[in-house]
């Protein structure tokens, strides 16, 4: 992270904060989560703005908590916020991230979803989607492997990369409730396993 960021943290941060979620909302069909790969880019390579385990505790403690998957954008804000001064700019950051992430897509849905409805026997719009389907598997696979790369040493690893590769098997082939599969998980850890 960049050590003189709480200094030179300024309104021209904050506005390109703004103005790349708010590009990234448009860009994030399928949820916010299939946008990560190029939140993890700016915010980490390129801003140095948060650490690799700032961006991944993020992604996982809101994915973890009840509710709406999007909190980890807040997350990141807050945690920008809190990287460039303290609980002021913590909440500035939320507040900035959210509504940049938010107010585009929220928008575009909106119109998109009552057209879409009226129009919903039109070849064009069946085709769509359709085509989206392959789009949202592939960045929320690219999300998976940036979240799963942030942990350490692949090879090290191998045990955490094997339970991942059952669990994905698992959830492809069967019917089984996730939540049978975070139990299971948590237990491996629990006993030490993992």
């Amino acid at each position: 992270m960049n050590p003189d960021l709480h200094s030179a943290f300024g309104l021209a941060d904050w506005l390109a904060l703004f103005g790349h979620y708010l590009t990234l909302s448009l860009m994030s069909i399928g949820g916010a989560i299939t946008a990560a790969p190029e939140m993890h880019r700016y915010l980490v390579e390129q801003q140095h703005w948060l650490s690799d385990s700032q961006f991944a505790a993020s992604v996982a403690l809101a994915q973890a908590a009840p509710g709406p998957n999007v909190l980890f954008v807040a997350l990141m804000g807050w945690n920008v916020g809190i990287n460039a001064g303290g609980i002021l700019t913590a909440l500035l950051g939320a507040f900035v991230s959210m509504v940049g992430i938010l107010l585009p897509s929220t928008t575009l849905v909106h119109l998109a979803a009552g057209w879409g409805h009226r129009n919903r026997a039109l070849r064009s719009v069946r085709a769509f989607k359709l085509g989206m389907a392959p789009i949202v598997v592939a960045l929320l696979m690219a999300t998976g492997w940036i979240i799963a790369s942030a942990h350490g040493d692949l090879a090290a690893d191998w045990p955490l990369w094997l339970v991942t590769a059952v669990m994905a098997l698992i959830i492809w082939r069967t019917k089984l409730h996730l939540l049978w599969l975070l139990g299971a998980g948590a237990l491996l850890g629990w006993f030490g396993f993992l």
